[in-house]
């Protein structure tokens, strides 16, 4: 067959033609091949990085195909098309002339976790592949550059960032997210996580709904503001919502249960408002929901869906409130739950045992009762600490293999705690029971648990002898609390060495562990941050290795029988933040006042020397400072006024004096200043700050004068005010009537005058319970409209007067320390030092004064009060008969006035009195028989010329009182006065012994009396009060 010429010619020239193209192809390829390597090597060579943290960058290694180098990705024309330089270590700038942004095939680039320290370079519009981005917590700060918005197939970005925490965080400030996210209407995961977005309201939320692919959502602590937009529902696609630290102040929209994709909810720290809507735990794909720690959210759980998806449960710092359902065992995948910090109650459902996923349980501050039913064999912590839990503990848990941590710690278990000999959990690494009624020995298993770190038994009751040399087989030990028990601890090691095994001891509490000497282990335990040995019988020297445990941050020593430090203090720990000391027998000059100490309690000492002048260059970080109750003598320096953090300074009960320097009134820190008890003079210092703190003054039984000064108006913080007993010339301060906040008003004892009460104040002192305006020259009449706003001292309806609260300020936000103020009120006839405080103590102490006429009606209504003394006036009238209304009434002394007409019947109903003088009046008429009033001594009604009747000898006969006295009646001439004596005998023994055998209320009054006598005939005898079980009780208590 013949070819025709032109075809074969045709044929001749495509063959070249291919042949042709072919080789440049090839040659071209090679070419970018080559160029894409050396693009890498480029890039790496511009990078720094930490060699011997790096494991990509460091293997790249031009004799190694490049694709298969160690985070890039190419594809099957060996175009690099993935990048991933994530945690190498990179350091120092990065900007648009790395040669990275010549990869411009790349679709997915990670460079997350690296440390660049600069801006995001604008370079990235160039890599218009992309599809992945990630440059989360890689140091990037500064703006945002609009070049990412042109990144149009972005499916994930991440440019998540901790730079806020060095003061250079990300920011969305030139271009706002509308702009950032316009283009990228293919985004499925947006992570912004602290980048400061200053679009507000629900402009952040509406420049999302471009984004119609979004599934995941991130913009944790990004400044957000609210409220939340119902109409984020319009991302139907949503599956998983991270807004966490932001601040909505707002409800969540009833909308969100209709994010039928949802599965992971994330709302916590979001100040978030109202009642969760209870639908979204309804949602089926939902399984993990966060809202901890938005205070003012309420809600409950209510009953949970069949096979709920739910894994995670977090409602921590709520105001969640109910109890738990029993339907919570159909939460079969739950892992997680967290209730702790709301307001939950009720019993632990026994359904609970079914959730046999759960790993992690936290039910801790709540009001949960009962017992604890048993638990999953996975549980790995539980944490049901600060409830009112009660029983017994459940013997299996102590067997559980995975356990790792249990707190159950400020709960009602009533057990002994020995019967657990099975304790087995070799993986238990916390064990906190302390705070219950445990008893028993402590077990020997416990110090077989080689794991354990934290070993927590303090303020239980527990028994028994404890030879401390066990401890040395918990080799990981950090903490040690077995304070507050009835154990006898032995501290003398048969092998010193043996307590070296324990390298990691951080925190001993032994206090009240019946201690005779310092535990000589201690001085080789260098990391040493908490040692409590107070409440003991340590006697002699403080040894000088104490001061040098390096690590030592909090010392207590109180309340043992410590005389003195051996030797001088040097190198006294540079760490150390809290030394208490008080309550020993510590004598002679001070010598240690550690440079960083926020709290120094030296009180109840007997330290004599005059304050350093250069005192306040040591106190600069000092909070507390305490030295009440020693020998202190000379002025107070100005230096003291050069902390500027100073709370509370208490002096009190020293020999100081001099003035008090106006510096300290000056203060805008100062809390408390105590200087009561002191030989301070002069004026108070008129210089208290518009913005006083001062929740606490007392100046009392110094030698001051002048008036009250007006500036201290500005403290409208302040609850307690006693300036007793100083020579203070002024009128009732009705100054101070806008200070809402006043409980304590001790002016006793000093040269006041004038009428009492505020005109035209209706709402003053409404939480004023103490009012002592005794030994002054106050007159006039007791004001009845000021007593109406007075409103602590009435009885609410629902308040039966049990709440044992103290007066107190607080002065270490997180170490649960306050500070007690105490009052010295005339009681029952005695001074008495009331040590704290109750916030249900009431008393009005209106003696010795020149008030008149009558009791007003008002000061009846005072149905809270317990001390009431309105003796050495002029009052005139009857007693009322409405003074039966004051049920809590303890001690009444209405003495030395002009009281007319009979003791009203009412007040013998009284149940709770226990001191009265009316003596001294002009009573008449028969004292009324009742439960208590012929309890009482005759002294009680004495100087009363027409009052008759027992206690006292003028009795009654002549008359009959209720009954009408017929004319006719004949006299009794029966012969009394045979039998006069043997009857007296009889019935005069009955009367003493009976009531003691059978009637509790005369046994009361008996021994009160018994105490009084003692008092008087020791002088170093006191009565306090003291709260114990719900109860007040006098107790008689030695004076040292």
């Amino acid at each position: 067959m013949r070819i025709p010429h032109v075809s074969l010619l045709s044929f001749i020239f495509c063959y070249c033609f291919w042949i042709h193209h072919s080789v440049y192809y090839t040659g071209v390829s090679a070419q970018i091949v080559e160029d894409q390597q050396q693009s890498l090597l480029k890039l790496k060579n511009s990078l720094k990085f930490k060699t011997n943290k790096s494991t990509k960058l460091v293997s790249w290694n031009p004799s190694v195909d490049f694709c298969k180098w160690r985070g890039v990705a190419c594809d099957e024309e060996r175009q690099v098309t993935g990048l991933d330089l994530s945690g190498e270590s990179i350091y120092g700038e990065f900007d648009n002339s790395s040669t990275l942004f010549t990869l411009q095939n790349l679709q997915i680039l990670n460079l997350s976790d690296n440390n660049f320290s600069s801006e995001i370079p604008s370079g990235f519009n160039k890599l218009k592949n992309l599809t992945y981005l990630n440059l989360s917590h890689a140091g990037f700060v500064g703006q945002i550059p609009t070049e990412i918005s042109y990144l149009a197939r972005l499916v994930t970005l991440d440019i998540s960032s901790v730079s806020y925490l060095y003061g250079q965080p990300l920011k969305l400030e030139n271009i706002d997210l509308q702009m950032l996210v316009q283009n990228l209407t293919m985004l499925r995961q947006l992570y912004m996580d602290g980048v400061i977005v200053t679009t507000q309201g629900n402009k952040w939320s509406n420049a999302l709904f471009k984004l119609v692919n979004l599934q995941e959502l991130s913009m944790s602590n990004c400044n957000l503001s609210g409220p939340l937009d119902p109409s984020l529902t319009r991302l139907q696609y949503l599956s998983i919502i991270r807004l966490d630290l932001n601040n909505f102040s707002s409800p969540v929209p009833e909308t969100f249960a209709n994010f039928t994709n949802l599965t992971t909810l994330h709302l916590s720290s979001c100040e978030l408002t109202g009642t969760f809507p209870e639908k979204i735990f309804q949602v089926a794909t939902l399984s993990v929901v966060d809202l901890s720690f938005n205070y003012h959210l309420y809600g409950s759980l209510l009953e949970f869906p069949l096979n709920s998806p739910l894994q995670t449960l977090i409602v921590s710092g709520t105001n969640f409130s109910g109890g738990i359902p029993p339907s919570i065992n159909n939460l079969g995948q739950l892992s997680i739950l967290d209730l702790s910090n709301c307001h939950f109650n009720g019993t632990l459902p026994s359904s609970m045992s079914r959730l046999r996923e759960l790993t992690y349980l936290d039910l801790s501050f709540n009001d949960f009762t009962g017992q604890i039913p048993s638990l999953n064999i996975n549980l790995l912590q539980i944490d049901l600490q600060d409830n009112f839990l009660d029983g017994s503990l459940p013997s299996s848990l102590f067997s559980l293999p995975l356990l790792r941590s249990i707190r159950l710690s400020n709960n009602n278990f009533q057990d002994q705690l020995n019967k657990y000999s099975n304790i087995s959990s070799s993986k238990l690494e916390v064990l906190d029971l302390s705070g219950n009624d445990l008893n028993g020995s402590i077990p020997t298993d416990i110090f077989q648990l080689r794991s354990l770190n934290v070993l927590e038994l303090s303020s239980n009751k527990l028994n028994g002898t404890l030879k401390l040399d066990v401890i040395h087989r918990l080799e990981n030990l950090t903490t040690l609390g077995l304070s507050h028990n009835h154990l006898s601890i032995d501290t003398n090691f048969a092998d010193v060495g043996l307590i070296s095994s324990i390298p990691n001891m951080k925190i001993v509490q032994l206090a009240s562990c019946n201690l005779t000497e310092f535990p000589s282990f201690l001085r080789n335990q260098s990391k040493i941050t908490t040692l409590d040995l107070s409440s003991n019988n340590i006697q002699g020297s403080i040894p000088t290795w104490i001061w040098q445990l390096n690590s030592l941050v909090q010392l207590n020593l109180s309340h043992n029988l410590l005389s003195n430090l051996e030797g001088p203090v040097q190198n006294s720990s540079s760490n150390l933040s809290l030394l208490d000391l008080h309550d020993n027998h510590l004598q002679g000059k001070l010598q240690i006042f550690p440079v960083h100490a926020t709290y120094l309690d030296y009180s109840s000492n007997n330290f004599s020397f005059t304050i350093p002048s250069d005192i306040g260059n040591f106190l600069s970080s000092t909070i507390f400072l305490s030295l009440s109750k020693n020998n202190l003598s000379g002025n107070i320096p100005q230096s003291l006024c050069s902390s500027s953090v100073s709370l509370v300074l208490d002096f009190s009960y020293n020999h100081l004096n001099g003035k008090i320097p106006e510096c300290l009134t000056q203060s805008e820190r100062l809390v408390v200043l105590n200087l009561q008890h002191n030989k301070f003079h002069g004026s108070i210092p008129d210089k208290f700050p518009v913005s006083c703190v001062l929740r606490t003054l007392d100046l009392n039984s110094n030698l001051l004068w002048g008036s009250i000064p007006k500036s201290l108006a500005n403290c409208t913080s302040l609850e307690v005010l006693d300036l007793g007993n100083n020579q203070v010339d002024d009128g009732f301060p009705c100054f101070l009537k806008t200070i809402s906040t006043l409980r304590v008003m001790v002016l006793r004892g000093n040269k006041f005058h004038g009428h009492i009460g505020c005109p035209h104040a209706n709402s003053t002192w409404h939480v004023l319970q103490i009012v002592d305006l005794a030994f002054n020259n106050f007159s006039g009449v007791l004001p009845n409209n000021c007593f109406k706003t007075w409103k602590a001292m009435m009885l609410d309806e629902d308040d039966d007067g049990s709440k044992f609260n103290h007066i107190g300020s607080q002065v270490l936000m997180f170490g649960g320390i306050y500070y007690q103020d105490s009052v010295t009120l005339t009681s029952k006839g005695l001074q008495m030092e009331f040590v704290k405080i109750l916030t249900f103590l009431t008393s009005v102490d209106f003696s010795s004064n020149n008030f008149e006429g009558t009791i007003p009606e008002e000061l009846m209504n005072f149905t809270r009060l317990h001390l009431l003394n309105l003796s050495d006036n002029a009052l005139a009238g009857h007693i009322p008969s409405s003074i039966g209304n004051l049920k809590q009434l303890e001690s009444l002394d209405l003495s030395s006035n002009h009281f007319d007409g009979e003791i009203p019947t009412q007040l013998a109903n009284l149940n709770f009195l226990s001191y009265l003088n009316v003596s001294s009046n002009r009573l008449v008429g028969k004292i009324p028989v009742g439960n208590q009033l012929q309890t009482f001594d005759a002294s009680s009604f004495v100087g009363n010329a027409e009052l008759c009747g027992a206690p006292l000898i003028k009795n009654c006969s002549n008359e009959t009182y209720g009954l009408p006295t017929s004319p006719h009646a004949r006299p009794c001439t029966f012969g009394w006065n045979i039998i006069r004596v043997e009857l007296g005998f009889v019935f005069g023994l009955a009367l003493v012994i009976g009531p003691l055998l059978f009637w509790k209320q005369w046994r009361q009054w008996y021994w009160k009396r018994v105490d009084l006598i003692l008092c008087r005939v020791f002088p170093q005898l006191n009565l306090e009060y003291e709260s114990s079980g719900g109860h007040c009780y006098q107790v008689l208590r030695w004076r040292h």
